[in-house]
């Protein structure tokens, strides 16, 4: 199943991509979601760019009630985004994949960090969310989507509140 979004931002590309690779933002975006338990690994590429690896326990309440018993009360979700050198005109590109380990779930997509308005910068999200169960596979790749938009609200939250404090 397609999803995109965008997330806008009022700071520049600059501001907006050291702000992604800050490790206390990951954590506290990661934290914004529920999660129960968190692990969080940022690493420089020798060209400008950045990975972002993140491991969170997220609870399955928000999940519906017939897939739980595919996943039991939590599941831990692999995120890792990698970000490419920004380009002169700030903009950015990257890749994204999310992996729910023990279930047939899973996201993969891209990623574009650019310059919007006069002084913001616009972050879009395409991918695509596979789930691998006969019969639940289109219920469980909404339930996928809605994930990733609820991942992304929270995202979008704790980045105004860190672009406020700094």
């Amino acid at each position: 199943m397609r999803f995109d979004a965008a997330i806008d931002y009022p700071a520049d590309t600059t501001r907006v991509a050291r702000m992604f690779a800050d490790p206390e933002f990951v954590r506290r975006k990661v934290e914004a979601t529920g999660a129960t338990s968190t692990a969080i690994e940022v690493t420089a590429g020798d060209d400008g760019g950045f990975t972002v690896l993140t491991r969170r326990a997220m609870p399955t309440d928000r999940i519906p009630t017939a897939l739980r018993s595919f996943v039991g009360a939590s599941i831990d979700v692999r995120f890792v985004e990698v970000w490419q050198r920004a380009a002169a005109d700030g903009r950015r590109s990257g890749t994204f994949t999310l992996d729910v380990a023990g279930a047939p779930a899973g996201a993969t997509g891209t990623t574009e960090l650019e310059p919007s308005g006069a002084a913001g910068s616009r972050v879009r999200y395409d991918g695509d969310a596979k789930v691998n169960v006969p019969f639940l596979g289109a219920a469980v790749e909404r339930a996928v989507v809605e994930a990733v938009q609820n991942v992304l609200d929270a995202e979008r939250r704790a980045a105004q509140e860190w672009l406020t404090e700094r």
